[in-house]
């Protein structure tokens, strides 16, 4: 299930953001790179030590905690924290899949789904679409400044050359409390059945939502 989320930072929002980390000292991304991901990544990072980004870091993921949007699709879990990179003058990353386990300081993360939370305005590049694949083809993936895409992070995916301006965006892994993706979509359908029901005072939301509450304590891990 892919999901695009707008306006998760205000413009205002994203433009605080940029104003501190554009002035960091970035790095060559393979620096935190495995040897697989090594032969198809050509892109700059911000080091997981840096403590102005890991600040930026940790406001973005209070944002999407209070973001109900982003609640209903993901059921988070658990976070690794957000990271930032930054392509310019031709860079990619090319096809890969994300490694399925993340150690942080607080122990392991199990990376159920992806998320890249755009930080350029598309019209500032060209180039560096997100490319995503799943059992319906490829998808294209080029969001305004402020919105984030949620996928799974089993899917294969790459970044597209960048071939005028520079791409920046913060990335990022969770652990879904629900690991199944089939069970978590079904869980995301109803729950926007419900909502949109809920406007209407539907006699039978009491009842739906139960169902939802059910399935979610059935599927769950602890």
């Amino acid at each position: 299930m892919l999901i695009a989320i707008d306006n998760v930072l205000s413009k205002d929002e994203v433009a605080q953001c940029r104003a501190v980390l554009d002035g960091l000292d970035w790095i060559d991304g393979n620096q935190t790179s495995g040897p697989l991901a090594a032969s198809q990544k050509q892109n700059q990072q911000l080091s997981r030590d840096d403590a102005q980004a890991n600040e930026v870091g940790k406001a973005i993921v209070e944002r999407l905690l209070a973001d109900p949007r982003f609640i209903s699709a993901a059921l988070p879990l658990k976070f690794y924290p957000p990271l930032f990179n930054r392509y310019q003058g031709g860079q990619a990353f090319g096809n890969h899949i994300d490694n399925a386990i993340r150690h942080t300081p607080d122990g392991m993360v199990r990376t159920d789904l992806s998320a890249t939370l755009f930080l350029t305005e598309p019209e500032d590049y060209q180039g560096g679409e997100l490319i995503i694949e799943d059992t319906y083809g490829s998808h294209s993936v080029k969001l305004a400044a402020g919105a984030l895409v949620l996928y799974p992070s089993t899917s294969l995916h790459r970044v597209e050359p960048v071939t005028q301006g520079a791409r920046t965006s913060a990335f990022m892994w969770l652990q879904s409390m629900v690991r199944d993706e089939g069970q978590r979509r079904l869980l995301y359908e109803l729950d926007g059945s419900i909502q949109r029901l809920a406007g209407s005072q539907h006699p039978e939301v009491t009842a739906l939502t139960g169902i939802y509450h059910n399935l979610v304590r059935r599927w769950a891990d602890s």
